[in-house]
């Protein structure tokens, strides 16, 4: 456990400090078995079958408002920026596919200087304290340290979402990579915490888990924890800021970052009465020519 560090809003500098976060790690089954979670919550409860249980550790975060520009998708894993959206309804799917999509891909493009974006998934969560339904209208924040994509998922991805071009896509260098903003108000409440793959040992921290849904299955990665890991997120993300995180790289030769753990956390310096936390995320396949 690392030192609480946390303090007061009053004596916080304006720009980086250390506030501190419990944040719920992964704890492999005892028995050895495949890691799974049934997709499918209690109604009730709220709660997925799974065989494996939480490891909560209590850890410095670093705001790096002011230093953000140090961290770029491929040495961290992850890159914030400030780009305010066309599209602020954030209402009905319909609207979010025809008018923030676009503004997404272009951003991307921009960023990363891919030939290709094709936007797979988006999720509108939204704090909501007490309720325990967590159906696809109603996610909530995850305040579980895990990471996307694996390998074998993120191939598996391109050949459901683009079958007949696959086999050509996959001979160049593609990433799985998600756009985070907060929308409605600043993200005081709840925020997102990034883990730096520079201090990710993959081989022992990344433990693939099973995604059993009712017609196919998927995977992603529960991440155990370790004492070296750099977590780090911006304090107050206004609506007109974002961050772009990798969930899968196809370079896996150590030159560049390959994904990012990240979770939700409650951040003890969170203004009294802040408003509940609200953000949208798209992911996408992001192509290369080469």
């Amino acid at each position: 456990m690392v030192g609480d560090t946390r303090q007061t809003p009053s004596t916080m500098s304006a720009n980086n400090y250390a506030t501190t976060g419990s944040l719920n790690y992964f704890l492999p089954p005892a028995d050895g078995s495949q890691p799974y979670t049934n997709v499918n919550a209690d109604s009730v409860t709220g709660e997925r079958p799974q065989n494996w249980d939480k490891d909560p550790h209590v850890v410095d975060i670093e705001n790096v408002r002011g230093s953000e520009n140090q961290y770029k998708l491929d040495n961290a894993g992850f890159q914030f920026g400030r780009q305010a959206s066309k599209h602020t309804r954030f209402l009905n799917d319909e609207e979010i596919e025809a008018e923030y999509y676009p503004e997404c891909v272009a951003l991307i493009k921009k960023l990363t200087g891919a030939s290709s974006v094709v936007i797979f998934d988006q999720t509108i969560r939204c704090r909501r304290p007490g309720e325990v339904d967590d159906s696809p209208q109603k996610r909530q924040p995850v305040s579980l340290v895990h990471g996307d994509q694996t390998m074998a998922s993120s191939i598996a991805r391109v050949h459901r979402h683009l079958p007949s071009e696959a086999p050509t896509l996959l001979k160049r260098r593609f990433q799985i990579l998600n756009l985070w903003r907060p929308i409605s108000n600043a993200a005081l409440e709840w925020p997102l915490a990034l883990c730096d793959y520079r201090s990710v040992d993959v081989k022992r921290d990344l433990v693939p888990v099973a995604l059993i849904y009712p017609n196919h299955e998927g995977e992603t990665f529960g991440v155990k924890f370790n004492e070296a890991h750099k977590w780090k997120f911006m304090r107050g993300m206004e609506t007109d800021e974002f961050v772009l995180f990798k969930n899968f790289d196809s370079v896996q030769d150590g030159s560049v970052a390959v994904l990012t753990p990240h979770t939700a956390f409650e951040d003890p310096n969170s203004p009294e009465g802040a408003p509940l936390r609200q953000s949208i995320e798209i992911r996408a396949l992001v192509f290369y020519d080469y």
